[in-house]
């Protein structure tokens, strides 16, 4: 069945094939598979399955930065702990460090069979500066001089190969280059058709990908980013966005393909347009983290096709653990608002157990974080709450809070919606603040009868409330400091 709001599961796989004393995915027991399937996982992102090159990790993944970063996230670090970026691919083929193909491909059956999809990793903008294509197809990068590797040593380097030869490293506009790559040239045809190749060859190993960085491609992003070079060497804008061929073209072959952006900079509605499935929703994540509780009522408003299209998260391997970021009770209160909204729902591995550190992606080991009992109880039971159809299939509608006494504003400080589904209904209520709030809202009831029984299936108790003063004033509800209601009624 296709849900219009479906549950995804990212993991960091060579952590936690390790962790789980896995050699490879063949490892992986079907208990596991279905364990994910119960609690209501349509997709399984596993995260940096591709091959990498090795013999760069001595020169690129000790810069002082990153060696702070490991310092701060692995007490105990050891340099045989360092095993690459997962962002730097030498090549589309599977690690050998988690398995082959063959195995990869298993691993898609074994979950299809459970009802769910595999997604894995595409890498858009770039490949590992130790990938052999700087030999083979080194046409598909974005070509340098002398010149500009004189003057921005940073950005530009020497081919390893070739002493004549300079190109780019791929980057972010917005901060340094990531010398570990070199840099896709989306503006010359030949790479488009290498890089779509690639996604078409993928096509027969997993069931989507999660697009890093997407908008890095797009058309004026790309030529803002590499003018020099760009006019340098004659590269014109093509007419059309490389997204918009990519995925028209995989599209075709295998419609249901999954499209998922990592994107910023609000971009994420053209990408939409370009044919993704979902695109990344950092808005909501950021004012969550930052109190707006105005500006997420407004944020989760939006166009309806835009909201069933954003992947709503509170942490991935890129941001702080929400634990750590929002605290223990705020965080259960934020997890609980992109678990009834519409949209991808995105988890994170350990997320569940509360775990307060985060990892930094070239680490292949954690430090040992005891679960927080409390937390891990509070997700299964949301998580099996929202796997009910009406939260799945069903219409969603933001509801208002309304004042309960003049000098009493803490009803601005709770989100309310209503799910429904046939003759199901669902009513959540949040206190998203750090003290006791109040309000009334208004929704829908069934036409007939005169008291409506309420179910709070998050904190067990049944009440009974009257119709006619639900119309009339609204149900009264108050909440404790970041506690929430999810009510279930029939209509």
């Amino acid at each position: 069945m296709l849900y219009n709001n479906p549950r995804i599961l990212e993991i960091n796989t060579r952590v936690w094939l390790r962790k789980k004393n896995f050699q490879s995915l063949n490892q992986i027991p079907d208990s596991q598979i279905e364990e994910w399937s119960n609690l209501g996982f349509d997709y399984i992102w596993f995260m940096g399955i591709w091959k990498i090159n090795k013999d760069i990790i001595s020169k690129y993944c000790f810069e002082s930065g990153l060696v702070s970063s490991y310092n701060e996230a692995l007490k105990d670090w050891r340099k045989e702990d360092v095993i690459g970026s997962p962002y730097a691919i030498s090549e589309y083929t599977v690690n050998p460090e988690i398995g082959t193909e063959k195995d990869l491909i298993k691993f898609k059956e074994r979950l299809n069979s459970f009802g769910i999809k595999l997604i894995v990793d595409f890498v858009s903008n770039h490949f590992s500066i130790g990938t052999d294509l700087l030999k083979t197809h080194k046409d598909i990068f974005v070509p340098a001089d002398e010149y500009f590797y004189k003057n921005d040593p940073h950005t530009f380097f020497q081919s390893p190969y070739f002493e004549d030869e300079y190109y780019a490293h791929g980057r972010d506009p917005l901060f340094l280059a990531w010398q570990d790559t070199v840099q896709i040239n989306y503006f010359n045809p030949t790479a488009r058709d290498f890089m779509i190749n690639i996604l078409q060859n993928i096509t027969s190993l997993a069931d989507g990908v999660r697009c890093d960085m997407a908008m890095l491609t797009l058309n004026n992003v790309f030529n803002n980013t590499w003018i020099g070079p760009l006019r340098k060497y004659d590269f014109k804008k093509p007419e059309k966005e490389f997204w918009y061929e990519a995925i028209s073209f995989i599209k075709n072959i295998r419609q249901d393909f999954i499209f998922i952006a990592e994107a910023y900079w609000n971009l994420e509605w053209q990408l939409q347009q370009l044919g993704f499935d979902f695109t990344y929703d950092k808005t909501l994540l950021d004012r969550l983290s930052n109190d707006e509780i105005r500006g997420v009522k407004d944020h989760l408003n939006a166009e309806e096709d835009y909201q069933k299209k954003s992947v709503r998260f509170i942490e991935n391997h890129d941001e702080p653990r929400c634990a750590s970021r929002f605290g223990k009770d705020k965080s259960l209160a934020a997890a609980t608002v992109i678990s009834t909204i519409r949209g991808m729902i995105f988890y994170h591995d350990g997320q569940f157990e509360g775990k307060k550190i985060k990892l930094p992606v070239q680490l292949r080991r954690e430090q040992f974080e005891k679960v927080d009992e409390r937390v891990q109880n509070y997700y299964y039971k949301l998580l099996r709450i929202t796997k009910a159809d009406v939260f799945r299939l069903g219409k969603w509608k933001q509801v208002e809070t309304l004042q309960v006494s003049e000098n009493d504003s803490t009803y601005e400080k709770i989100f309310a919606w209503q799910w429904i589904y046939k003759n199901e209904s669902r009513l959540v209520a949040i206190n998203y603040s750090g003290s006791t709030s109040r309000c009334r809202v208004k929704f829908s009831v069934p036409e007939n009868g005169m008291l409506l029984n309420l179910f709070d299936e998050l904190n067990s108790v049944s009440y009974e409330r009257s119709i006619e003063e639900i119309k009339e004033q609204g149900l009264f509800i108050e909440l404790k400091a970041f506690s929430s209601h999810i009510f279930s009624f029939k209509l």
